[in-house]
């Protein structure tokens, strides 16, 4: 179905707000010097949102500059003092909550519900979460661990971070990278993905308004090759962290591994969706279409190879199918829309070509399509269900990013397991079942960073993310993600006068 609605005549005045660039360094917008252009294209109407100057790569030296500038100021705040920034940080970003939702559904073709009820609390939450956060970079306790000397372990800010951002959550993305880092006290510069730039830079002029420094965070613009791999490669950068396909993640490791800096990598990911033959299976189908459609299917934690035990088989396949068919596409800002469009006409295509290819070898069961009619203009694709596939195939194997959801059966609950865990991927699973030994099986066997029992996609602050195998290292959120960016120093003093000079003479000898 679709819901073309009325669209909204107010979507977000972008060409009016970044008027003075799509930079933004040292507290302030300004233009970038690459001499090229990007235009930012609302994907739900094909319509131009904002032209705006690349970033080059005096810009990302301008934007290390302030950041490294800005360092030794905001490592030496206490952490109280960081924590009362976040905190009015937070505010700040709760009363421009519609701005930022707008800005999001505008830019990504988000159902406006969706940013407004996930993308922006969510966003605020973290912030809280990591105010909170600031005033507990612990380290050990003392001890005397060997003879009169006592030592502790402090935990210290790395320095500058450099991130890239992907397209599919840019507020939130921003949100992961720059939240725990400068809780923790580092300085960041964030690229986002340059089709998307509009709610980080919204992110960081929040934070100017909420009274951090200057410099602590700065966004520059630009393309992965030019401003993205010049960002990584920075001397004084001393950390990167990435989120985006694992292609693009290893030409991100080689090219930090050569300043040996401080990694982190949430890479790309293909969910498996378990369904056990005691699930309740009204509840698995909406789990599946709820877990699969999220965000257009631009999610790499989104499920997309549901494995179904064989008596629920085809009753999964035919209500999915049936469910599916009641989403109801349309504008991102008309009420009532379920779902809107992929990101962009280009990424609309290659989800197209993925399903063309399928129908040589797989059952294509509903959607498989683009709208022919009001919608047209638009980066649409209609909910897609792929049946019967081989399990080696291209739509079982590879990421398609888009609102395809394959499903294929399985016999035993060894060979469910085997199958869930048969991709180089491993960053998010889900098992559907009523048996606590089955889900605790589940749980324990299948290799990925979080593993669902009985739903599928919800994320909280207090808890990490982040991958196994091929989906990256490293984790956000959580306190396991405000401890990456520190570094772990061991301090040794000796408790007597004398004790220097007789670990001389015990290594050297008298002298």
């Amino acid at each position: 179905m679709h819901n073309p609605g009325n669209a909204t005549p107010d979507r977000f005045p972008a060409q009016d707000r970044f008027a003075d660039g799509a930079q933004y360094i040292a507290g302030r917008l300004t233009k970038g010097t690459s001499g090229r252009t990007h235009t930012v294209v609302d994907p739900a109407t094909g319509e131009d949102v904002l032209t705006y100057e690349l970033a080059g790569p005096d810009d990302v030296d301008a934007a290390v500059a302030a950041a490294r500038a800005a360092f030794p100021g905001w490592a030496g705040a206490t952490p109280g003092e960081r924590s009362d920034a976040l905190h009015r940080f937070a505010a700040v970003l709760a009363d421009r909550a519609e701005d930022f939702a707008r800005a999001e559904s505008l830019q990504c073709g988000k159902p406006l519900k969706l940013t407004r009820e996930f993308d922006v609390p969510g966003t605020v939450d973290n912030a809280a979460f990591f105010a909170g956060a600031a005033r507990h970079l612990q380290g050990q306790s003392a001890g005397e661990y060997s003879g009169d000397h006592t030592s502790y372990v402090r935990r210290e800010p790395i320095g500058v971070v450099g991130s890239i951002a992907p397209w599919n959550y840019p507020l939130q993305m921003a949100a992961w990278k720059i939240l725990p880092a400068i809780a923790a006290g580092n300085t960041i510069v964030l690229k986002p993905a340059e089709i998307t730039p509009l709610t980080s830079l919204m992110f960081a002029q929040a934070a100017t308004e909420a009274g951090i420094p200057d410099g602590v965070i700065s966004i520059v613009s630009g393309t992965g090759r030019e401003a993205g791999e010049h960002l990584v490669a920075h001397p004084d950068v001393a950390m990167t962290s990435f989120t985006g396909s694992t292609a693009v993640g290893k030409r991100v490791a080689e090219v930090a591994t050569a300043t040996v800096k401080r990694l982190h990598l949430e890479l790309g990911g293909k969910a498996p969706f378990l369904v056990f033959d005691d699930a309740d299976l009204d509840a698995a189908v909406n789990g599946a279409v709820a877990g699969a459609l999220i965000n257009t299917g631009q999610d790499c934690t989104a499920a997309t190879r549901a494995y179904v035990q064989r008596p629920l088989y085809e009753a999964f396949v035919e209500k999915t199918a049936a469910l599916m068919d009641t989403v109801r596409v349309g504008d991102p800002f008309a009420a009532g829309t379920d779902l809107g469009p992929l990101v962009s006409h280009v990424q609309r295509d290659r989800v197209a070509a993925f399903v063309d290819r399928a129908r040589a070898y797989a059952r294509v069961v509903c959607g498989g399509e683009a709208p022919q009619d009001d919608l047209k203009d638009g980066a649409y694709y209609r909910p897609t269900l792929i049946a019967d596939a081989a399990r080696d195939s291209e739509v079982v194997q590879s990421e398609i990013f888009g609102p395809v959801l394959v499903v294929l059966p399985f016999d035993t609950d060894d060979e469910g397991i085997r199958l869930a865990n048969d991709t180089p991927y491993g960053l998010a699973a889900s098992a559907w079942s009523r048996d606590l030994y089955r889900a605790n099986r589940a749980t324990r066997e299948i290799k990925a960073g979080c593993v669902w029992i009985n739903d599928h996609i919800p994320i909280i602050s207090e808890m990490p993310h982040g991958g196994y195998k091929a989906s990256g290292f490293g984790k956000d959120m959580s306190a396991y993600s405000f401890e990456e960016y520190t570094q772990v120093k061991h301090v040794m003093f000796d408790n007597t006068a004398v004790a220097a000079k007789d670990w001389h003479r015990t290594v050297f000898g008298d002298r």
